[in-house]
């Protein structure tokens, strides 16, 4: 394997809680509206510093999704997933945008998302509009 090249992001930016590497924009934010087994989940347009793992169908709230899980490049912690089709047409937008989970990233200010007992309950990788 060769060495890692990583991306310094400017401005507002989300990073891994393990290792604080960088990982997107807050600019590049689409949604806050999703969730996952951990909590809070957000969609963005780009991210940088990952690497994604084998492409799987999962089944989630909003219908069957073709995705690939995405690790943090500088510790390989698992921080969310890629959308690489949407079986639904309403879905489609979905497609080439990635999920950071909250619970797996610092926000802008350094501060982690916390897990709530409502957060325990929801199922499995579920993402909500």
């Amino acid at each position: 394997m060769g060495r890692v090249f990583v991306i310094d992001l400017d401005g507002n930016k989300y990073t891994c809680k393990h290792c604080q590497t960088h990982l997107a924009l807050v600019e590049d934010i689409v949604s806050k509206s999703f969730h996952c087994r951990h909590g809070k989940a957000y969609l963005f347009d780009k991210v940088v510093n990952v690497s994604v793992g084998e492409q799987e169908e999962r089944m989630m709230m909003t219908g069957m999704h073709t995705v690939v899980d995405i690790f943090c490049v500088g510790c390989g912690s698992i921080v969310g997933w890629k959308y690489e089709a949407a079986h639904e047409k309403s879905q489609k937008y979905k497609v080439g945008k990635y999920i950071l989970e909250r619970f797996k990233v610092l926000g802008p200010d350094g501060s982690n998302y916390l897990i709530t007992q409502d957060a325990q309950m929801v199922g499995s990788d579920a993402d909500d509009m």
